[in-house]
């Protein structure tokens, strides 16, 4: 007879959950979290927590989301994710030396609870290498008037040969928690659960590394209505189960709804983004819009291609109609759709900028630390990243600005490790402070060293060689004195120089 792991109450659920204990926490942002245990901790003023999630929650308007909650009280005193987005109050606590943070990179993240939960103590990895990841210097804990009181240490680093090419490697400790906190939409009384969507992202993960690991149910059924086959987290891995009411298990809030217009459904989208100007209204230069639609030219037909945030979201309404590609999202998803309709919104299906999405026939949805192998396996062709700065070597750095910000590098650590084809698309410079962003060495912390192969800024294409960065194409209007200004080094321009007419 199998085990009934269903609790009464909460308090049972959390029994032998204690300050200075270490949670691990599923969900990306917020999608998936696990809501009423995050609620109970907060309303049991249980502290001086360290936890383990991705995202320390969020904290819009509206009110503390997650694991701000936790967060808002003061009840964590060390934070353990890869970015520290939409938490305004965390980014607060941080930079006043209130909390302490490691930033891990996502895919590592998902590694590290995963081999927690595998009984292997650690792993090496090229995700890191090269930065203050493996290097160490990574602030982990701010005095509050600007300095820094602890950074993190240097990592073990090896060279190691794999699939017949040498490179370097760090070596990561798997993450072990005290309780681990998950939700899932269907669990049955032994614990069995499966994930629904995007909502799965950390949660299989946070499940499988804890001493103690609770899930609350949306959805209770008898042992035997879940078909072995669909399960995701096998019942061995769960020890209480929290059964929600139906109240409890519509409560998904979602941090960024974007819809499509319901008349004309996907080709008034399509069309309504080839109709928005790519170029700026002076003739001179691309507007956002258009280095999305020059990088969308890029990408060939049967590709997997990863898009990062900011202008890189704009490139999937630019792919032309005699290509066809698949999206990944490293929050677990691939074959991402267009956004949804005011009706479809579904807040199990976001995208890695926590925005709504739909799927598209032939689409998958799997755990964060499956979506990582993709990206760390070789399996995505290109990936087109956002950025900050780019150095003439092919250094990127695209996730932190010492003294302004230091949000985390999220998963691009991971993809410019594990995908050759890396692009970089930028303004030239920088909006608010004029700095240029093409650079002989990047000033900012780096998010990997070598392998941008070519960028797309408003001014013209550039490739990444041995003599540095050589001009391939001028946007419209721009001339290569234009782009010589706008640049911190020396830009050699090509022979076969491409031009267009403003």
């Amino acid at each position: 007879m199998a085990l009934n792991k269903v609790v009464s109450s909460l308090d049972e659920a959390l029994a032998g959950l204690t300050p200075g204990m270490t949670l691990t926490v599923g969900g990306f942002g917020i999608c998936g979290n696990p809501f009423v245990l995050i609620e109970a901790i907060a309303e049991r003023n249980i502290g001086n927590l360290t936890v383990y999630s991705n995202n320390p929650g969020s904290h819009p308007e509206r009110g503390a989301l997650g694991l701000a909650q936790l967060v808002e009280r003061k009840l964590v005193s060390r934070f353990g994710g890869s970015h520290n987005s939409f938490n305004k109050e965390f980014e607060r606590q941080y930079l006043a030396g209130e909390i302490e943070v490691e930033l891990i990179p996502q895919g590592t993240l998902a590694e590290r609870m995963r081999a927690g939960g595998a009984g292997i103590p650690g792993f090496y990895t090229a995700t890191g290498t090269s930065t203050f990841v493996a290097d160490g210097g990574l602030p982990q804990r701010f005095d509050g008037a600007g300095g820094v009181v602890r950074s993190s240490e240097p990592k073990e680093t090896r060279e190691l040969e794999f699939k017949g090419r040498v490179r370097q490697y760090v070596f990561e400790p798997a993450i072990t928690s005290d309780f681990g906190l998950i939700r899932a939409h269907t669990v049955d009384e032994a614990g069995n659960c499966v994930f629904r969507n995007t909502a799965q992202n950390f949660n299989l993960e946070a499940g499988m590394c804890a001493d103690i690991t609770v899930v609350e149910a949306e959805h209770l059924v008898p042992v035997g209505a879940i078909d072995p086959n669909d399960i995701h987290l096998p019942g061995i891995f769960v020890d209480r189960i929290v059964p929600l009411t139906p109240e409890q298990a519509a409560h998904k809030p979602i941090e960024i709804v974007h819809t499509r217009p319901t008349a004309g459904g996907d080709d008034a989208v399509a069309h309504a983004a080839h109709h928005e100007p790519l170029v700026r209204e002076c003739g001179k230069g691309w507007t956002r819009n258009g280095i999305a639609a020059r990088a969308a030219r890029e990408l060939h037909d049967g590709d997997y291609v990863n898009l990062g945030v900011g202008i890189p979201t704009l490139v999937a309404n630019h792919v032309p109609s005699d290509v066809s590609i698949t999206l990944q999202g490293e929050n677990g998803i691939l074959n991402i759709g267009p956004s949804p309709t005011a009706a479809e919104v579904d807040a199990d299906l976001i995208n890695a900028s926590k925005a709504t999405i739909t799927l598209l026939p032939g689409s998958a949805t799997f755990s964060s630390s499956m979506s990582f192998a993709m990206i760390r396996g070789g399996k995505i062709n290109a990936v087109i990243l956002g950025s900050l700065q780019v150095a003439e070597n092919g250094d990127i750095a695209n996730w932190g600005i010492p003294g302004r910000k230091m949000n985390g590098m999220g998963g691009a650590m991971d993809l410019v490790n594990g995908v050759d084809h890396v692009i970089a698309l930028m303004e030239q410079r920088s909006t608010k402070h004029a700095e240029p962003k093409l650079l002989h060495r990047c000033t900012y912390p780096l998010t990997g060293s070598g392998c941008v192969k070519r960028v797309i800024t408003d001014l013209g294409v550039y490739d990444i060689t041995d003599e540095g960065f050589l001009l391939v194409e001028l946007a419209p209007g721009v001339t290569v004195e234009d782009v010589a200004a706008a640049s911190e080094c020396t830009i050699h321009v090509s022979p076969d120089l491409v031009t267009h007419e403003a």
